[in-house]
């Protein structure tokens, strides 16, 4: 298991960003990422239940931290979530990511959430395109 590389001001991984998650996010021997999070009551939306974009973002970087640990910078191009039970503040979550398709400059990817009682609560699917050019420079200066 390995740290995947970060940037620090990330909202979702930053570990100096302290409004954000500061998740740490591993790629594992299968070439799949993941992470965990108790997120806590400054992420609800709703009366002790996690915010669903909190849901979203982690599916997002779970994703593309699976596109970043095979060394390609990417961005998200398209990003479909299914929100399948209620996360509650305070309760443990993983997410895990993988790449299901490499093309050229398109990379598609599924992520999932479960909860401690293993439970899904939450699948996404993603496609990512591969930076080029300054886009590509302003990535790689980020780490």
């Amino acid at each position: 298991m390995k740290e995947v590389v970060k940037y620090s001001e990330c909202f979702v991984c930053g570990d100096c960003n302290s409004n954000g998650l500061q998740a740490e996010f591993f790629e594992m021997d299968d070439g799949s990422v993941v992470s965990e999070i108790t997120a806590g009551g400054e992420f609800q939306g709703y009366k002790n239940v996690l915010h669903g974009g909190i849901l979203s973002a982690m599916l997002d970087e779970v994703m593309i931290k699976a596109v970043l640990a095979k060394g390609i910078f990417a961005v998200t191009a398209e990003m479909t979530v299914k929100f399948k039970r209620p996360v509650l503040t305070g309760q443990k979550i993983k997410f895990t990511g993988s790449i299901t398709q490499a093309g050229r400059r398109i990379i598609r990817t599924v992520g999932e959430a479960v909860n401690d009682r293993g439970e899904v609560v939450a699948s996404a699917v993603g496609t990512y395109i591969e930076a080029k050019g300054e886009l590509l420079d302003t990535l790689r200066s980020s780490l």
